[in-house]
């Protein structure tokens, strides 16, 4: 009989019990359920007695899967550790099984491995993808098992998730609002209450997804745009060309948005993120997509900083991506400051839509927020810096230049009695020809 250094709290004593292979726990803050994660996975591992048990815990980041959850990994494991490795995060039991620490930032570290249980904690800051392309498949092979856990973001993919749970018997779904637990004492509550926005506390304590995500740049607007039916299934219109915006990532992901703008309407097909890639692996990804979707593409929108050279090849993003795609194709987007970039963008999400192929670039749009200052004790107009940037950033290149491409000539352009003439350029005329604003930065 194993015998662990835990003691659950009584609040989760029906989850430790649990039959079905899915559950979904929407926890307040201070809950404790990072202590009764690494508690559930530590007694699965150790009594499941699969050949080569393999069990994870994820994180939205790595570092946060270290700093939070580690050391509790190790307290926890103790009765039945075998052996661990701090450099990787991983801890073998004394049956063989191991688990580990994973980050969903670098989720490729994850593909071509089989899991037989994963716990994906804060499961609302995770992109949409992490999920269905990566980790369900990991448990395929042997009926591995997953638990989503969290706190309220809005409708996200969370949200989906609780939802889907609810009306799935064979889901295990449970609720835990402070309000009802009796975890922490009404006068902190209380006091919580007065020093937080009603929103926040509602989404932090509450557990209430209805509350809008506190520092969302474009909380009202996708609310309506979801509430407006807005997102669906878009066919393309071949009558009018595919533009493209992008946000560039030299060190993290690389996003692009592909669309049309019909009569006023700008209609997104498709996006994509992803990281790790050279430039090559998008000019490819960008010509092979048009060819698979029969698109004919006007222009491919890329934000300034596409002219830096890079050390490595002594050419901008720009040339490298003109080796495959002729240069007449790429515009740089005139450079305005963030804040001038997220109005245009709160301006054009009202005559946006979406296809559902989009919905992870959806997701960084609903969760893209303000920096949250901890000296003055409120949101700065800075954006923070995570998954939801690349995404987000894209978008705004898109805001700032829909305007033009709305003035693109339709493709049969002998209806208006248009005589296009030769449209190559070079470098120095694209720099030349692109409108300059301002370059300050927030």
């Amino acid at each position: 009989m194993i015998k662990l250094k835990y003691r659950p709290r009584a609040v989760f004593a029906d989850f430790h019990k649990r039959q079905q292979r899915w559950a979904v726990v929407v926890a307040h803050r201070r809950a404790g359920k990072t202590v009764a994660c690494i508690n559930d996975l530590i007694v699965k591992a150790a009594t499941e007695n699969k050949p080569n048990g393999r069990y994870a815990y994820v994180a939205p980041y790595h570092s946060q899967a270290k700093s939070i959850a580690w050391d509790y990994l190790l307290r926890f494991s103790e009765p039945v550790l075998r052996r661990s490795n701090q450099s990787e995060l991983w801890v073998e039991l004394i049956n063989g099984a191991k688990i580990r620490l994973y980050g969903a930032d670098n989720p490729d570290s994850l593909r071509g491995l089989y899991m037989d249980g994963v716990i994906l904690d804060e499961f609302a800051d995770m992109r949409p993808k992490v999920w269905g392309e990566i980790i369900r498949p990991l448990l395929a092979d042997r009926n591995g098992w997953a638990v989503f856990i969290g706190t309220p973001k809005g409708h996200n993919n969370f949200w989906e998730i609780y939802k889907r749970g609810e009306k799935d018997a064979g889901w295990f779904v449970k609720t835990l609002r402070a309000s009802q637990t009796g975890l922490l004492h009404t006068d902190e509550l209380a006091d919580a209450a007065k020093m937080m926005d009603e929103n926040q506390y509602l989404q932090e304590f509450e557990c209430d997804f209805e509350s809008a995500i506190v520092g969302a740049f474009y909380g009202k607007e996708m609310r309506m745009l979801t509430d407006q039916g807005r997102v669906r299934a878009i066919e393309h219109d071949p009558d009018f060309k595919v533009f493209t915006s992008w946000d560039l990532g030299f060190s993290d992901s690389t996003a692009i948005w592909f669309w049309q703008v019909v009569h006023g309407e700008i209609r997104h097909l498709d996006y994509h993120a992803s990281n790790g890639h050279g430039v090559d692996y998008y000019a490819n990804l960008i010509i092979d997509k048009g060819k698979e979707n029969g698109w004919e593409y006007d222009t491919h929108w890329l934000p300034h900083d596409a002219r830096a050279k890079t050390l490595s090849s002594n050419k901008s993003i720009i040339e490298q991506l003109s080796d495959k795609i002729p240069l007449k194709f790429f515009k740089i987007v005139p450079s305005l400051s963030v804040q001038d970039g997220i109005q245009a963008t709160r301006l054009a999400l009202k005559r946006m839509w979406f296809d559902f192929k989009c919905e992870e670039g959806i997701e960084c749009l609903r969760q893209y927020q303000r920096e949250w200052d901890d000296d003055k004790r409120m949101f700065k107009d800075k954006p923070r810096h995570d998954w939801t940037s690349h995404g987000a950033d894209a978008m705004r290149m898109c805001a700032i230049a829909w305007n033009e491409a709305a003035k693109a000539i339709p493709k049969d352009d002998s209806i208006r009695g248009i005589v296009v003439g030769n449209n190559d350029v070079s470098l120095d005329e694209m720099w030349k020809n692109t409108q300059q604003t301002s370059n300050k930065r927030i």
